[in-house]
């Protein structure tokens, strides 16, 4: 079992491909770029699915060894000391808007990968360091609200037509990104407003989590901007944006068109697995911690990453995460394969 948990060391492939592009120029700048969105999403297409689970003694190992945990906490150090090197880099380097622009997009896909995606994990835990080591990393994309309404707002609306991070039928990514960033930042606002009033505190005062969040990040900002100028704020700015475009393109192809009933009493049907697209893509699941097993966090979002289960009720994906999102970005393409798979399903 710890061979196993060595296996998910494997998003450090990007990692030391990115750490490099902010220490060369030319070509190779773009080669985690090549490995991510290319040879990925090939390769699964080869590749078959895995949907083996673990038996019951091989999962209460799993979920008892520290060593996933420990990943994730040395996932946290890499990403600061990654940022940190990339604005070094763009501050001190001569390049070419060419080396310039893939260095950018090199970064603003650690801000997805590593930053949003690990702090997405650590932001499930009960211990209140994981928690904060969450908040940690969802601040290198500027993007803290996602821990309350991820954790308070989706978690609870997912599938349902008042979830803003939940995609609709025929909905285009492009109009989704607009609707999942605006609507899901109103409601932390809203849901840490009433949070705040059920501590009976000030709605404007510390207590109020988004309130922190908001001086956290702009503080943030300003340090960057102090230390390196505003072009280099703006380079990070931009990394940053497109690492929350890749989380809204996860959001998008992980529930499109999958609805939760509504009951006679106004609710709605408890989230199943048949709520969330799955993928048990070897390749994928290594490099996202799992994240493509999507319906199994949905049925029960306190299983760590490395016991989350397949089940067969839930529909599934026809290749992995890095290949449906290059298809969400095509959306007539989009349409014609999950429709269609949407339609087997009903």
């Amino acid at each position: 079992m710890r061979f196993r948990a060595f296996t998910y060391l494997s998003p450090f492939i990007i990692y030391v491909g990115a750490f490099n592009a902010f220490m060369v120029t030319g070509w190779q700048v773009w080669i985690p770029l090549f490995y991510a969105w290319i040879a990925v999403p090939l390769l699964e297409l080869f590749i078959p699915p895995d949907s083996r689970n673990l038996s019951a003694t091989e999962e209460e190992l799993a979920r008892k060894d520290r060593t996933y945990d420990i990943i994730l906490y040395i996932v946290v150090v890499l990403q600061y000391a990654a940022l940190i090197k990339f604005l070094f880099a763009m501050a001190n380097d001569s390049m070419s808007w060419f080396d310039i622009i893939g260095r950018v997009w090199v970064m603003g896909m650690l801000c997805g990968v590593f930053g949003i995606n690990a702090g997405h994990e650590l932001g499930h835990r009960n211990s209140s360091l994981e928690r904060t080591l969450a908040k940690c990393m969802l601040l290198t994309s500027q993007y803290m609200h996602f821990y309350i309404e991820h954790n308070k707002g989706h978690h609870k609306r997912v599938a349902t037509p008042v979830d803003p991070s939940s995609a609709r039928y025929n909905e285009w990514v492009y109009a989704f990104y607009f609707r999942s960033i605006i609507h899901s930042y109103i409601s932390a606002w809203q849901i840490a407003v009433a949070d705040t009033r059920k501590k009976n505190k000030p709605v404007l005062s510390f207590y109020n989590e988004m309130i922190r969040f908001t001086i956290v990040q702009l503080a943030f900002v300003a340090t960057i901007l102090v230390i390196f100028g505003w072009l280099v704020t703006i380079y990070y700015l931009v990394a940053a944006g497109i690492g929350i475009t890749l989380l809204e393109t996860v959001n998008y192809i992980e529930h499109y068109g999958l609805q939760r009933k509504q009951m006679g009493d106004g609710k709605y049907e408890r989230a199943m697995p048949a709520h969330s697209w799955n993928s048990d893509h070897v390749i994928g699941r290594l490099m996202l911690f799992e994240l493509s097993r999507h319906s199994d966090h949905h049925f029960l979002a306190s299983r760590k990453y490395q016991v989350l289960r397949h089940h067969d009720e839930s529909p599934q994906m026809p290749t992995g995460y890095p290949g449906m999102m290059i298809l969400a970005l095509v959306p007539p393409v989009w349409f014609k394969v999950m429709n269609k798979k949407i339609a087997e399903l009903q």
